[in-house]
Parts: C-alpha cells; structure tokens; sequence
C-alpha cells in the first residue's frame, strides 16, 4: 500500500534584494528621518505622499536604463486590463501629481517625500530591489538658484546628521555639457548616447579602463555578466577621454574648472549653455558661503534618462570599512538633478523641476559604519510575570497602573514557567520584572527585580561584592509603590 504524501511545505527564504528590518535599525532609521526631515522643513518643503503603484504609462520611457528587457520595473495588469507597476522612484509619481493638480498648486510647489521604492534590477552587495528615498523637489522654478539650494540642502543635510566639513563632498555638473560631448563627437544615436553617459557614470568606480571597455565593445563584470558597450570610433572614443580629463582638477578652483571647460568645449551652443549655468550656479554657492563644500566634478552624470540641466550628488569622504573590516567604496548617498521634461511629457506645457534624492539605507549605513548613528538601544519593555495564571485580572491590573503612568509594559501571555518568564524578559531587553505570587499577594506586596543590575552584578569579578549588592537588584515593595519603584529604576539606567 502507497503511503500517502504530504503536500511539500513552502521553504521560509527571504527573495534576493530584499531584506529584514530589525527594531533597533527601524528605531535608528526613524532617528535620522526626523533629523533630515528637520532640516527639509527649515527649508520650506512640506510634506506629501503619492501611492506605491502608479499606472506603468506615467513611467513612460523614463525608466531606468534597459539593461534588462523587463526594464527595471515590477509590473502587473489588473482587472481592467491595464498595466501598473511599482514605483522606481519618487519623482515620476510627483510629476504625475503635479500635472493632475497644476492649476491649484503654488507656483513654484516644493514637497518633500519619503517612501520605499522598488527596482527590478540584477542584486548584490548594497544593491537591493526595494529600498528607501527622502525627496526634496521644486517644481515650477527655471532658475539655477533652485538647483544652487539644492546643493545647499545636501551640504547642511549631511552635516545634520554628524558628518563634519572636509568628510563630505557635494559635487555639482551639467548634463547640458554632457550633451555638447556627444554632439561634438557626432554621436547621434539615441542608443549610444545612452551607452556613453553610463560609460561615463561609471568612471568614479570602474576608471578610465572600465570605461573604455563600455565606450568600445562591452564589459563583463567580477560575476561575469556582460554589459554591452557603446561601439564607439576611435575618434568618438577619444572626444570622451577629453572630457573625463576635465574633471580631474580635484583641487583646482570652481574658476578653473569652468575655464578648462570653455577650453576643451568652446564650439557648441548646448554645451557653452551648460557651463554658463554651471558658471551661475558657483557664483551663488560660494555667495552662501559654501564653496568649501560644493565643488564642480565634470565626471558626475546620474544614469536616468530625464535629466536635462544640473546634476548633483554627495558622497562621504571619510574611509568606510563593511562589517569584515574591509574598505568599501559607498558612492553617492544624495543624488539629484533639473528634469525640465519629466511633467511636460504629461501636459504638453512647460514645467521646470529640479530635486534631490537621498539614498536612506545606504545613508543609514555609512553614518553606522563611521559612528555618527547606532541602532536604538531602547530598552524593552517592564515585564510583570504570571505566576498563577488564576490571576491573570491582578496582574492584567498592574501592566494598567504602569501604562497609565507612562511606562512601556507587558503581560507575559505564553505558556512558560518562571524560568521560561524571565529569558523572556532577558530577551526583550526589559530593564526590570514585575513578580508576585501567592507570598507576595498575602503580604500585599510585590517582587521588582532589577534585570540590569543584575545582570552587572553577575558579571563583576569580586563574589562577595556581588552577593552584598544582589539585594539592590531584586525589591520587595508595598503595591502602593509598583510605579514608583519601578521609574526609579529605570531613572537608575536612563543614559
């Protein structure tokens, strides 16, 4: 006779690019929002939120770069046939909104957003499929003076949340500029033009060998995938290296900088069009007061499609080490740039807009990595132990007392004994428990025991030390004094 089989079980495994967040990094990430949200607001952003699943032709061709035929997106049709995807980013969504509410926003409208946001793209190391982004966007704004703010925002941002001057960068170009490069090297395919400006993004992190792999052929990678190149001439090829050339004045003046520019690029009226801003945008930093800050880099591209003007992004320049000691290169934690286009597809009408994204986890991981932000180290919450479950209305009583106080407390509710109670305690990181059984309730007291002092105690080195002070650990107080003794223990540990 055949055994009957039992249906397979579905493997508990977490998708690659996605991960778990735990409280404490929760708790640590809600810190550094509040900070950045902070600063946002001083600037006059206000707040706004748009939902995670737009309709996939408002994304239009600004998707991202289609190194995939599925082209980056999650994408699924509903009930009426119509395609919708998960957001890739916050920017396609604002200008969605903003198009259907032009008429009755204030002209220029600044919103800022934070949100998750989803990429079907190839994972790996500190590339995931959803991740977090803080926005800042005006829109309705043609002058660089936004995009000057911008760089302002980021600098003041980062120095919010602990980074110091000289251990950041702001770095600041023009995709106009990028735009004369290709039209001087005669690169007119949409296709190339593409291939060249991720060549070009890529310069920081592959170098110039990287990049001449991706403007010829193509590149496979450490994995051994291969991206497929520009195909360039030689001559195509060499106009690029020209310009990559340009921003290696690391030390050179914003004065020098643009005047290798107008040197290397003086035919070409796009491109004499992005210095000019270029030239603008300097002169209104260094009039803020933050040219020590904010420098030009001709090198920063920004991969997205539907930038037309200035592109920015900041990186931390203090040395950052993963969990194994490794040095790592982090890359750009805020990223942004003008997309004078991005509304204009859906209205026809002219519409400017420039904004700045910050990366959150990636963000999140530097400042931990350098000190400046660790997990929440927030204690658990009080524990009042069941030791006659026929009392459960008594000690249902006192978690009601100690929540009425303003404490954080809970009732055990699983099936343990006293043991089993108290690692729970120790698990939850609770700074004390809550302990009465029959003694106790015929004296009309209760037991508090001290978890954290105890546990220092335990720990100490001198036996009778510990056994003198044990008694500082574990109380027996009046009921009329449950609150009371329990605040001052946690007064006791509050640092």
């Amino acid at each position: 006779m055949s055994k009957t089989t039992e249906p397979a079980r579905p493997e508990a495994r977490l998708p690659k690019g996605l991960s778990d967040i735990s409280a404490g990094e929760i708790r640590a990430t809600e810190e550094m929002l509040g900070t950045i949200r902070r600063v946002f607001e001083s600037y006059g952003f206000e707040p706004l939120d748009t939902p995670a699943i737009e309709y996939s032709d408002a994304l239009g061709k600004f998707l991202p770069d289609q190194d995939r035929p599925n082209e980056g997106v999650f994408s699924f049709k509903d009930d009426d046939g119509e395609w919708l995807s998960l957001r890739y980013d916050l920017t396609a969504p604002l200008a969605r909104y903003v198009a259907e509410n032009y008429q009755r926003l204030p002209k220029p409208f600044r919103r800022y957003q934070v949100g998750p946001v989803w990429r079907n793209e190839k994972p790996g190391p500190g590339r995931y499929r959803q991740f977090t982004q803080f926005d800042a966007d005006t829109v309705g704004a043609s002058s660089v003076a936004a995009d000057a703010e911008l760089c302002m925002l980021a600098a003041d941002t980062l120095e919010a949340l602990g980074i110091p001057r000289g251990q950041y960068v702001v770095k600041v170009n023009n995709r106009k500029i990028l735009d004369g490069v290709l039209e001087r090297a005669g690169i007119t395919s949409k296709q190339q033009q593409l291939a060249v400006l991720r060549a070009i993004d890529k310069f920081d992190r592959l170098g110039i060998k990287g990049v001449e792999a991706l403007l010829g052929k193509g590149r496979k990678d450490e994995s051994g995938d291969f991206t497929k190149g520009a195909e360039l001439t030689k001559n195509q090829a060499d106009s690029v290296y020209v310009y990559l050339d340009s921003g290696n004045l690391p030390s050179g003046s914003a004065e020098d900088q643009i005047a290798h520019l107008e040197g290397t690029f003086a035919q070409g009226e796009v491109g004499q069009s992005g210095i000019r801003e270029l030239s603008q945008i300097s002169d209104l930093i260094a009039a803020g007061g933050y040219a020590d800050r904010v420098r030009i880099d001709a090198s920063v591209v920004r991969g997205l499609e539907y930038y037309t003007g200035p592109v920015f992004e900041a990186e931390l320049l203090a040395p950052i080490k993963d969990e194994r000691g490794q040095p790592i290169r982090l890359g750009s934690v805020v990223s942004g740039g003008r997309y004078d286009g991005l509304v204009e597809r859906l209205t026809g009408e002219k519409v400017p807009a420039t904004g700045i994204s910050i990366g959150v986890s990636r963000l999140l991981f530097g400042l931990q990595r350098l000190g400046k932000l660790k997990e929440s180290a927030t204690r658990g919450p009080v524990v009042v132990l069941v030791l006659d479950r026929d009392r459960i209305a008594d000690y249902q009583t006192m978690v009601q007392q100690l929540r009425s106080a303003g404490i954080r407390a809970e009732l055990y509710l699983g099936d343990g004994g006293l043991k089993a109670q108290m690692k729970y305690a120790d698990r939850r990181g609770s700074p004390c428990v809550v302990i009465q059984g029959g003694d106790e309730k015929a004296k009309g007291a209760i037991q508090i025991k001290d978890l954290v002092l105890g546990a220092t105690l335990a720990a100490s080195q001198n036996r009778d030390a510990y056994l003198k002070k044990q008694e500082k650990a574990q109380a027996l107080v009046p009921e009329a004094k449950l609150v009371e003794t329990v605040r001052a223990i946690l007064a006791r540990h509050k640092s």
